[in-house]
C-alpha cells in the first residue's frame, strides 16, 4: 500500500516534537501495513473487530496511551491525538476500540480507583490482556444520562446491581465493565467482571454503521458485587462526564484521520478519472469541493492542536472539547459525503473507503455527546444560560 502523506498545508509538522512525530508515523505505518489489509473482510463477513491485532495495538502502547504508570505509554496529549487520528484513518471502529479501552475504562480506574483496583486492572489492560467497556447509556437515556435507571443497592457489605445499558462498545468482548448506577448517595461507578452471575452482554446486530466494532447491550439482574467493586473517588455525574471529556478529545482528532483518508482517496481518483475528455480533477466544481475539504481539514487541525497544547498545560476546559468534537466530526462527515459524491457510483462499493467512513461518522456524530448537545454546551458557555 502506498505511503499515506496526510495534509500539512500550514507546516504543522514543524511544531511537533520528534517524539510526537515518531508516535504518529509509527501508528501511520502500522495502520497501512497491518489494519487496512484486513478490515474490509471483517466488515464484509460478519461485522467484527480484528481481535487478532489486539496484541500489536498493545505493543504500540495505544491502550491508555496518555496515562502514566501501570504499564501505560505516558504520551503527551498531542502525541495521543495524532495516534487517534491515524487509528481512525483506518476505521472509526479501530479508534473506538482504543478510545474506549483507554479513555472510558482505564482512565476512570486510573483517576478514581483504589490502588488495589489500579494494580489489578491497569497493567493487564495496557498489555491488551484484559478488555474493558463503559456502561453509561441506557435504552431510554442517552444524552440525558442523569436519568439513568440502573441502580446499585447496598447488601451485606457489598452491592446488588440491576439495570440495562445499551450501545456499549466492546460489551461482549470485555473482561470488565465500568458501570454507572444510581445509589442512595448519587451516581457511582462500579467494576463488574465478566462472568458475574446475572450479567449478560448480547451483541446488537444489523448495524449499517461501525461494522468494524462490536456493540452490545449489558443486562444486570441481581448482580452481587463486593464492596471493593465501587470506584471510591468517583462521586456524582462528574465521574462519567470527565471520562467522556477524555474520549471526546480523542474523537476530535480521530475524525480528522477519517477526513484525510477520504480526501486523499478522492484526489487520486479524480486525477485518474476521465470525464468528457479530461480528468475529473480539472473540472471547476471538483476543484471547488476539494478546496473546501482541504481548508476545513486544515482548520480542524489547528483547533485540535491548540486544544491539545492547552490540555498538556492543564488549561483545558470541557467546552473546548465540545467545540472541537462538534466541529471536527461535522467537517469530517461533510468531507466523506463530498468524497463519496465525487467518486460517483464507484463510491458505493467497498473498494473505496469514503462510504465506510461516511456511515461510521454518522455514528461518531451521535455518540459521546450528539452534535446538538455540544451546540447547547457551547451556547450555555457563551450566554451563561442553560437552554430550555
Amino acid at each position: 500500500m502506498a505511503d499515506f502523506a496526510g495534509i500539512d498545508f500550514l507546516l504543522l509538522d514543524e511544531d511537533y516534537s520528534d517524539e510526537e512525530l515518531i508516535s504518529r508515523d509509527t501508528v501511520r505505518s502500522w495502520v497501512s501495513d497491518r489494519f487496512l489489509p484486513v478490515i474490509q473482510e471483517h466488515i464484509r463477513k460478519d461485522g467484527s473487530f480484528p481481535m487478532e491485532l489486539v496484541p500489536e495495538i498493545a505493543e504500540l502502547g495505544l491502550f491508555g496511551a496518555n496515562l502514566h504508570g501501570y504499564g501505560c505509554a505516558g504520551m503527551n496529549n498531542v502525541a495521543y491525538g495524532l495516534v487517534m487520528q491515524e487509528l481512525e484513518r483506518g476505521d472509526s471502529g479501530l479508534r473506538s476500540f482504543a478510545s474506549v479501552q483507554g479513555s472510558l475504562c482505564m482512565y476512570p480506574i486510573h483517576a478514581f480507583g483504589s490502588e488495589e483496583q489500579k494494580q489489578e486492572w491497569l497493567p493487564k489492560m495496557a498489555a491488551g490482556q484484559a478488555i474493558g467497556c463503559f456502561g453509561l447509556t441506557e435504552p431510554d437515556f442517552g444524552s440525558y444520562a442523569q436519568g439513568m435507571r440502573t441502580k446499585a443497592e447496598r447488601k451485606n457489605g457489598g452491592w446488588v446491581l440491576n439495570g440495562t445499558k445499551r450501545w456499549i462498545t466492546n460489551g461482549s468482548l470485555a473482561h470488565v465493565a465500568i458501570v454507572w448506577a444510581q445509589t442512595e448517595d448519587g451516581v457511582r461507578g462500579f467494576l463488574v467482571p465478566r462472568g458475574a452471575a446475572g450479567f449478560e452482554a448480547p451483541d446488537i446486530k444489523g448495524k449499517f454503521s461501525l461494522r468494524g466494532s462490536v456493540t452490545s447491550e449489558l443486562y444486570f439482574k441481581d448482580v452481587e458485587l463486593p464492596g471493593g467493586a465501587m470506584l471510591p473517588d468517583a462521586k456524582g455525574m462528574k465521574g462519567p462526564l470527565s471520562c467522556l471529556t477524555q474520549a471526546r478529545y480523542g474523537i476530535a482528532w480521530g475524525a480528522l484521520g477519517a477526513a484525510m483518508a477520504c480526501f486523499e482517496e478522492v484526489v487520486e481518483y479524480s486525477k485518474q478519472r476521465i470525464v468528457q475528455g479530461g480528468p475529473l480533477a480539472a473540472k471547476q466544481l471538483t476543484q471547488a469541493k476539494l478546496a473546501d475539504m482541504f481548508t476545513e481539514i486544515t482548520k480542524g487541525q489547528l483547533l485540535a492542536l491548540r486544544v491539545a497544547r492547552l490540555k498538556d498545560e492543564g488549561k483545558l476546559h470541557h467546552t473546548m472539547v465540545s467545540m472541537i468534537k462538534r466541529n471536527n466530526v461535522d467537517i469530517a462527515l461533510t468531507v466523506a459525503r463530498n468524497s463519496r459524491d465525487l467518486l460517483g457510483a464507484n463510491g458505493i462499493v467497498d473498494d473505496y473507503q469514503a462510504m465506510r467512513h461516511m456511515v461510521n461518522l454518522e455514528t461518531v456524530r451521535t455518540y459521546e455527546g450528539t452534535h446538538d448537545i455540544h451546540t447547547l454546551i457551547l451556547g450555555e458557555h457563551i450566554t451563561g444560560m442553560r437552554a430550555l
